[in-house]
C-alpha cells in the first residue's frame, strides 16, 4: 500500500494570470502558499483485476473507461495502470467548492501515488506538468495552472508563467519570524456557500481579452507584494489583497454576490485590512489579513466557522510505502 499526502493551498495574489490563454501572450505570476490541510490518496493491489475507487462514493468496475471519477481515471490512464488496484481519497475538509485547490491536489496526489506504486520517483515539476495535462488538455477544465504547481512543490511560493510556456517556481525568502507573523495575521472562514467553480472560471476565461488591463494590474500587485514581503513589510499584504479583490470582482459576474460583499465589509469594519474569496470565487472560504489584536472582533462579527491553518513547507509526499 502507498499513501500520499498532498497539501491544499491559499492563493494570495495573481490568480487569473495563470490561464495559458493569458500568460502565453502577456506572462503571469501568482503568490501562493501550501497549507497544513491535506488530501490523502491511497493505492493498493487487489487480488483480482477489478478497479475499486473510493471517495464520497464507491465505484467497482471492470474497465478503466467505466470509472466516473475523471481525475482518478485519467491519472490511471496516464500511468498505464489499467486493472487490479484500489484507489481511495480522503480529505481534511470537504473538497468540493472549497476554493482551496482541491481538484488539482487530488490529481497531483493520485499521480504521485500511482507512480510510487510502480516504483518510480516523479519530480515535483513532472507531477505538476502531468496534472495540468490531465485537467486542462484531456478534461478541458477552464482553469489556470497555479494549483498543480503549489500542490506539487509546497511552501510559500512565487510562481511565474512565462510567454514561452516555461514555469518558474521560486521560494519566498522570509526568515522564520516573518513567516510566523504572516501566519498569525491570516485567517480563513467558511462562508457556508458552496458553488461549482467551472461556470465562474469559464466566464473568467472567456473574458480574458477584454479584462487584460485588470489582469495586468493584478499581476503588478503580485510582484509588488513579493518585493514588500521579502523586505519584511508583511503588513503590506492586507492592502494589496484588498486592491486585488476589488479588481478580481471585475473578471466575472459570479465571483462575488451581495452576501459575500456584506461579509467582506463586516470583516473590514471589524479590523481586517484586506482579503478575498479563495479560488474561483462565489463561495467557499474567505481569506482575511487581519492584525492579531483585531481577530477576536472579526470572529465575533462574522459568526462563521473558522479554519485555523499553518503554512506548509512540504509539497506532495509519500507518508507510507509498503511494497512486497
Amino acid at each position: 500500500m502507498i499513501i500520499i499526502q498532498t497539501p491544499l493551498r491559499v492563493s494570495f495574489l495573481g490568480g487569473g494570470t495563470d490561464f495559458p490563454s493569458y500568460f502565453l501572450e502577456d506572462g503571469g505570476c501568482v503568490l501562493s502558499t501550501a497549507i497544513d490541510k491535506f488530501i490523502y490518496v491511497a493505492i493498493k493491489k487487489r487480488f483480482d483485476q477489478k478497479l475499486r475507487i473510493g471517495y464520497t462514493k464507491t465505484e467497482m468496475v471492470d474497465h478503466l473507461d467505466d470509472i466516473q471519477h475523471e481525475l482518478i481515471r485519467e491519472a490511471l490512464r496516464k500511468t498505464n495502470i489499467t486493472a487490479g488496484v484500489e484507489v481511495t481519497t480522503m480529505g481534511d475538509i470537504p473538497s468540493e467548492g472549497s476554493g482551496l485547490g482541491s481538484s488539482s491536489t487530488v490529481t497531483v496526489g493520485a499521480l504521485h501515488a500511482m507512480y510510487t506504486y510502480l516504483g518510480e520517483l516523479p519530480s515535483a515539476k513532472e507531477l505538476a506538468k502531468q496534472a495540468c495535462e490531465i485537467e486542462i488538455e484531456t478534461l478541458k477544465a477552464p482553469i489556470g495552472m497555479q494549483d498543480q504547481y503549489i500542490a506539487s512543490f509546497g511552501g510559500f511560493r512565487f510562481i511565474e508563467f512565462q510567454t514561452d510556456g516555461r514555469i518558474k517556481v521560486s521560494r519566498i525568502n522570509l526568515d522564520e519570524n516573518c513567516l510566523r507573523y504572516l501566519n498569525d495575521n491570516t485567517m480563513l472562514f467558511f462562508t457556508g456557500i458552496t458553488r461549482k467553480a467551472n461556470a465562474i472560471l469559464k466566464e473568467q476565461k472567456d473574458n480574458i481579452r477584454q479584462q487584460r488591463l485588470v489582469l495586468e494590474e493584478m499581476k503588478d500587485l503580485a510582484y509588488m507584494a513579493r518585493s514588500e514581503i521579502e523586505r519584511g513589510n508583511v503588513d503590506s499584504l492586507g492592502k494589496m489583497l484588498h486592491q486585488s479583490w476589488l479588481l478580481k470582482k471585475q473578471l466575472a459576474a459570479q465571483i462575488s454576490n451581495p452576501d459575500i460583499d456584506d461579509l467582506y465589509a463586516l470583516a473590514i469594519k471589524a479590523g481586517a485590512t484586506g482579503g478575498k474569496i479563495s479560488g474561483a470565487g462565489g463561495g467557499g472560504f474567505l481569506l482575511l489579513y487581519c492584525p492579531y489584536e483585531k481577530q477576536q472582533s472579526v470572529r465575533e462579527t462574522l459568526k462563521l466557522q473558522e479554519l485555523p491553518f499553518e503554512l506548509a513547507i512540504d509539497g506532495s509526499k509519500v507518508i507510507f510505502n509498503y511494497r512486497k
